[in-house]
């Protein structure tokens, strides 16, 4: 009978950390490279918010996949900016709802959705030059503001 709540959660699409993390149709990140634990959460809760740990960090050792190019590493510890530790490892949190098994699912998705915006390489810059008009309006507020600076001067400049 414990076993019960497993598989109605299974059933319900929960999140199951024995199974891997599907990021899309080509990448999945295995189950033994994303650890996660429940601590206690801040916020609403009541009288629950003492008794249950609801918050959920997921961890994910960006430096150790196996899974990931060494571009993609680099892109998606970039992406994930604070939340990366100084031993690479990106720690993901989810404290949004009351239900440690939602909150996990929540972060898998977190997780999930950072790995494929890093796996997109970004679009190379393609140089280009101002047009002819672009360069004289600028030239002509630069003119301007000239004008504007020497009339606020309180001497007036002798020429010679």
């Amino acid at each position: 009978m414990l076993a019960r709540p497993f598989l109605l959660r299974r059933e319900l699409g929960g999140a199951d950390m024995s199974e891997p993390l599907v990021v899309n149709a080509n990448l999945m990140l295995p189950a033994d490279e994303v650890r996660w634990s429940a601590v206690r959460s801040s916020g609403p809760g009541g009288q629950n918010v003492n008794k249950v740990s609801s918050r959920v960090e997921l961890r994910f050792d960006i430096r150790a996949s196996k899974v990931l190019s060494a571009a993609a590493k680099a892109r998606l510890a970039e992406l994930a900016g604070s939340r990366v530790t100084s031993d690479g490892v990106l720690i993901v949190v989810c404290q949004q709802t009351r239900d440690q098994h939602r909150n996990l699912e929540l972060a898998r998705e977190r997780l999930a959705e950072l790995v494929r915006r890093s796996l997109v390489p970004p679009k190379r810059r393609r140089a280009t030059r101002p047009t002819r008009g672009a360069r004289e309006r600028r030239l002509g507020e630069k003119k301007l503001l000239g004008e504007k600076k020497r009339r606020r001067a309180s001497t007036p400049k002798d020429d010679g």
